[in-house]
């Protein structure tokens, strides 16, 4: 059976596995949002970073990607994403139907966060930019995480004026010494 990934943040630009085909994706009442505090890939225990999530929001529609793992390598991608996107368990692994450009809905797994995990914060955009702009954990600097998923959304023509806004003021932060 066909394994479809949903990809919303970094999946887009790094899934980190063979892709035997990509559709454009929607998927109803969650939307992407910086409302996890990343203390292993772009921040630390002490200076936690912010990454993208899937916070549930009844009517809200998150525009992404759905990734076909290639035929064969099934459970070799569902170990390597669930020790990727699993690491604290601020992700929660869910199969979630998404609807696919052509009308088709097909079934994805999904990472979503878990609103009563520790490492779930709900904050306002500003202080998201301040965060973001100096925060630096394993896989480097929050400012590429930002930066490489709004570039991919641009390049698949997927809008999401939160997330440019965030570049924008990243940016201006950074250039102006105040990260």
């Amino acid at each position: 059976m066909a394994l479809w990934v949903f990809g919303y943040g970094s999946l887009l630009w790094n899934p980190g596995f063979e892709v035997a085909e990509q559709a454009a994706a929607c998927l109803p009442d969650w939307r992407r949002s910086f409302c996890m505090r990343s203390i292993h890939h772009r921040g630390t225990p002490e200076a936690p970073g912010l990454v993208l999530a899937l916070d549930a929001h009844p009517g809200a529609v998150c525009e992404g990607v759905a990734l076909r793992a290639a035929p064969g390598t099934e459970d070799a991608v569902l170990a390597y994403l669930r020790e990727r996107e699993l690491i604290s368990s601020a992700y929660l692994e869910k199969v979630l139907p998404v609807d696919l450009s052509d009308g088709t809905r097909i079934e994805t797994v999904t990472y979503v966060i878990d609103p009563d995990h520790v490492q779930y914060c709900d904050l306002e955009l500003e202080e998201q930019a301040r965060i973001i702009a100096r925060a630096v954990g394993g896989r480097g600097p929050n400012t590429e995480y930002l930066y490489n998923t709004a570039a991919h959304l641009d390049a698949l023509g997927i809008p999401d004026a939160e997330l440019h806004w965030l570049a924008s003021r990243v940016r201006a932060l950074v250039d102006n010494g105040l990260a």
